[in-house]
């Protein structure tokens, strides 16, 4: 997901009422005695970017020292990974993880890390998948598609990001609650996804909130969301759980910290990063781009992401994606 929203247009956003807010202090007493980092693992701009950008200004007066994101791109996502995962557990070093680098990609590929090893300090945020249609498709509203994809599930063509992506996983997880075979065509990226689904080359596809302003703007038709809970910008929209049951599936980001980060660090971060997360300013920032601030401690992010990780893996098997040896 892309967004216009750089560290200049949010400068001097949060800054002043997170130094009014003394509740940001407590925790623990441990305070960094150098400046952080936070690693982005992808390029600069993309919605991981953001959200860490945003997070970094936020707590950065609050610790006493400069929070500085460092993008780190590479081995989708990978690489900026593998180095929070190395450094020293001193509260130093911090990274943004998402789905592809935690729970989806190490299922379908070796990588130099072990997620569930790593200090899953907080979630950050989340973000609904759109499920949405070629404008012109028949089945107007999730119903109709749900009885037209069973009828003919062989007919229907669904796009995705890529072999292996969100997108991908979160359509197979649609055959394997509906008990159908929609056919498969991968793209590179979202955008490509959008183009031809726009151009009517393919029936249906998830799209992050990037897919939207398509559907403002007529381009693109939304059926569904994949959260339990109605999406604010269309509150009308239905849920696939509320018709196939048990479909709880978001994009989220988090906050990592390397292996073994003592227990003092961890209760400091995670205070001052769910204070940062109840600011209005910074989920009005968030909000802007299509996620919602969704704090969630390590106690229970860890267990949340285990469970991700085997709902994923049954998708996967289901649908006989060939990982890497």
């Amino acid at each position: 997901m892309t967004t216009a929203l750089t560290r200049r247009s949010t400068l001097g956003l949060l800054s002043a009422p997170l130094l009014a807010r003394s509740a940001l202090a407590q925790g623990t007493d441990w305070k960094p005695d150098r400046p952080v980092r936070i690693i982005v693992p992808f390029p600069a701009g993309g919605g991981l970017d953001l959200v860490g950008r945003v997070l970094a200004e936020a707590i950065s007066p609050v610790l006493g020292q400069p929070v500085v994101v460092e993008n780190r791109s590479g081995a989708a996502g990978a690489l900026g990974i593998e180095q929070v995962f190395h450094a020293a557990p001193d509260g130093h070093t911090l990274g943004i993880t998402s789905a592809g680098n935690i729970t989806i990609g190490p299922l379908l590929r070796r990588t130099p890390y072990a997620p569930m090893a790593m200090t899953h300090v907080s979630r950050l945020t989340t973000s609904p998948l759109l499920l949405m249609t070629r404008k012109d498709l028949p089945a107007t509203d999730l119903d109709a598609f749900i009885a037209w994809a069973r009828a003919k599930p062989e007919e229907v063509r669904f796009g995705s990001g890529g072999i292996g992506s969100s997108t991908h996983l979160a359509l197979e997880l649609m055959n394997v609650r509906m008990n159908t075979q929609m056919l498969h065509v991968p793209y590179r990226g979202t955008t490509p996804l959008l183009t031809d689904l726009a151009a009517g080359n393919v029936d249906i596809g998830f799209s992050d909130a990037a897919g939207w302003p398509m559907v403002e703007q007529g381009t693109l038709r939304l059926l569904a969301v994949s959260t339990a809970e109605a999406w604010p910008r269309s509150p009308t929209t239905p849920t696939l759980d509320s018709r196939l049951g048990d479909f709880r599936v978001s994009n989220w980001y988090g906050l990592v910290a390397p292996p073994a980060l003592p227990a003092p660090i961890l209760a400091k971060l995670e205070t001052v990063t769910a204070e940062a997360l109840a600011l209005p300013t910074v989920q009005s920032v968030y909000a802007s781009s299509g996620f919602t601030a969704s704090a969630m401690p390590q106690a229970l992010f860890q267990p949340y992401l285990a469970r991700e990780i085997a709902l994923w893996n049954d998708v996967i098997n289901a649908a006989k994606i060939e990982r890497e040896n």
